[in-house]
């Protein structure tokens, strides 16, 4: 007797002998039972998951003795008949070399005739997907009214190229691909029924490489045991499928989450020098981060995983590597270079390349996080000021209650460089109302100003602290306290120059006793001094050269204007930069650690590039 194959030796003869399609067959049997028969049916699949299986198992129930019956006797003569593809009543067809409309036009003509010896006439028409669409629309009229005996059965696996109105017209069952547990299960019986030794690693490798068909499973068994003979082990599995190693799997996969683009390199570089096939191996790479993925968004539900124990501790392990969001970018260049590798020229570049992207894909930030960041630290500018961390002392606020102002503590935190007079403006004359006495308690000196913005710069958020220290303060008359800003950072004087952040600032002065306004300047908008006799001691009114303070808190300063509309009282001075003392802001550092930039350049916003 010649030889047959484990694929056919070993076919599904009855409904609950069908591996992983249990929706289908449960229908089927449940329709037979309660005689709600179809005239047509379309299984719809991917190869080897067992659509002709169930058709030809369908028929065998419809056509059995006594039937129609779900549990048909295996024995019986029909059902062998059918069972051995000699049955006059059941027709298969092979829609892929009968698709032309005379082979349809013969089908229809000999419909009308009754069965032979069965109780139905079935047709199995494989690959249906095949006919042409003349074919198609001369069967539309026999199948949606055949005759009460004639029962068609449908396999396709492209049910997109099945014409709409014969969809319309069939009860459609997409079978579905077996997962590889129940593969492996089914395996091992054949194996054993074989006397064949099979390691639960090369039936997994086996179980892998078939792709969710069982078929294709089984034949790659049956040639493995040519191969190998009573005894099958996982290398042998692995050079025949062309796949990598479940070890070398995970080694490479460890290496992208955790960022090592060495390790991940050599273990692509140890895979291809030893003929793995590279489509394969991105295939695998995609599956086991769509489970990496599956399991830190379900919360570890292992349930939704296809994977053996080995796999599932792996999976544990590497979902601490990296957090879910990084896992979707590196999954994101993985799926983007699936459909580019075929068309590759240098496969190996082309993944090497892709793995450096998935890696650069782990540790970038999007740019949603970058702008909540940003949000967030201009928020931060305004509220109320932590506790500076240190080395910076926090600051000790006098007594509230008491209106004289209390000793300020020294502060490590290096002072701003100081502003060159000719930018500071004249103190404006005091009121005629107002006494000596009166102005030395409620008015500092001049010499405690550095002191006190010092105090203001170490008790500021972080963000905050490095705009302010670019601070000078000038002048502190009639309770206004006015700090002047290098024109060259205006960026960072519209950070804190808002009513939210003064207002936060002003709050801290008169907790330490001072009741202050503030005012922010550009050191460019300051007027320079002009010459003017002194005031005599004597005169309750102003110098004439001097211009009066404002009775109330002036506004905000405005922009700087265009140098053509300035005035001819206003001289701008220009301010050298410090590379030094600028590489070291605060504000720039965080800025270069958030966007992984370099600094190139140093100029002012106003100096044009050579």
């Amino acid at each position: 007797m010649s030889y047959q194959v484990i694929a056919r030796k070993y076919r599904p003869q009855r409904f609950e002998d069908v591996v992983g399609q249990e929706h289908v067959t449960q229908t089927l049997a449940n329709a037979i039972r309660s005689g709600r028969i179809a005239h047509a049916y379309l299984f719809c699949g991917p190869r080897g998951t067992g659509k002709t299986t169930v058709a030809r198992i369908f028929a065998k129930a419809l056509n059995c003795t006594g039937g129609p019956k779900a549990d048909f006797d295996d024995s019986d003569p029909r059902c062998r008949e059918i069972a051995e593809g000699r049955s006059l009543d059941v027709l298969e067809i092979d829609g892929a070399s009968n698709n032309g409309v005379e082979q349809v036009r013969e089908l229809r003509d000999t419909a009308r005739f009754a069965p032979a010896s069965s109780k139905f006439k079935i047709y199995i028409i494989d690959e249906v997907h095949m006919l042409t669409t003349a074919a198609f629309n001369a069967l539309l009229k026999t199948l949606e009214e055949p005759p009460a005996h004639v029962k068609f059965l449908f396999a396709t696996t492209d049910p997109e190229k099945v014409l709409p109105t014969i969809l319309s017209r069939c009860q459609r069952f997409d079978l579905r691909r077996i997962p590889a547990s129940l593969i492996v299960q089914h395996l091992a019986s054949i194996a054993t029924a074989e006397n064949v030794v099979a390691d639960p690693a090369a039936l997994h490798a086996i179980a892998r490489g078939a792709d969710g068909g069982m078929r294709d499973a089984e034949s790659t068994l049956d040639q493995l045991i040519s191969f190998c003979g009573d005894k099958i082990e996982e290398p042998d599995v692995l050079s025949m499928f062309g796949l990598a190693a479940r070890s070398q799997l995970l080694s490479l996969t460890r290496g992208l989450l955790q960022g090592d683009a060495p390790t991940a390199l050599r273990e692509l570089n140890e895979l291809a020098r030893n003929g793995k096939d590279l489509g394969r191996l991105l295939n695998d790479l995609l599956s086991h981060f769509r489970n990496l993925l599956v399991f830190q968004v379900a919360g570890g539900d292992l349930d939704l995983l296809e994977v053996s124990e080995l796999e599932a501790a792996e999976i544990k392990e590497q979902a601490a590597a990296a957090p879910s969001d990084a896992v979707a970018r590196m999954l994101d260049v993985l799926t983007a270079a699936e459909g580019k590798l075929r068309d590759a020229s240098a496969r190996k570049i082309f993944l090497e390349v892709t793995l450096m992207k998935a890696i650069q894909a782990r540790n970038s930030v999007s740019l949603d996080t970058v702008i909540r960041q940003l949000q967030q630290w201009r928020t931060e500018a305004g509220e109320p000021a932590k506790p500076a961390p240190a080395p910076i002392p926090a600051p000790i606020p006098g007594p509230v209650a008491t209106p004289r102002p209390q000793p300020l503590p020294a502060v490590a935190a290096a002072a701003p460089p100081p502003i060159p007079a000719s930018q500071i403006p004249p103190r404006p004359a005091s009121p005629p109302e107002a006494s000596p006495a009166a102005a030395a308690a409620t008015t500092p000196a001049l010499a405690d100003l550095p002191t006190l913005w010092a105090q203001v710069v170490a008790s500021a958020s972080p963000l905050s602290r490095g705009a302010l220290q670019t601070g000078q303060p000038v002048s502190l008359e009639k309770g206004v306290l006015t700090v002047a800003f290098p024109a060259s950072l205006e960026n960072q004087l519209s950070l804190i120059d808002t009513d939210r952040s003064r207002k936060t600032i002003e709050t801290r002065i008169a907790e330490w006793g001072r009741t202050v306004t503030l005012r922010f300047i550009r050191s460019g908008s300051l007027l320079a001094p002009t010459p003017a006799a002194p005031a005599s001691p004597s005169t309750s009114s102003p110098a004439p050269a001097r211009p009066a303070a404002p009775a109330t808190p002036p506004a905000p300063a405005k922009p700087a204007t265009p140098a053509a509309a300035r005035p001819a009282t206003e001289k701008v001075v220009p301010i050298k930069i410090d590379p030094v003392e600028f590489k070291n802001d605060p504000l720039i550092k965080e800025a270069l650690e958030l966007f992984k930039g370099t600094l190139v350049e140093i100029r002012r916003a106003e100096e044009p590039k050579e």
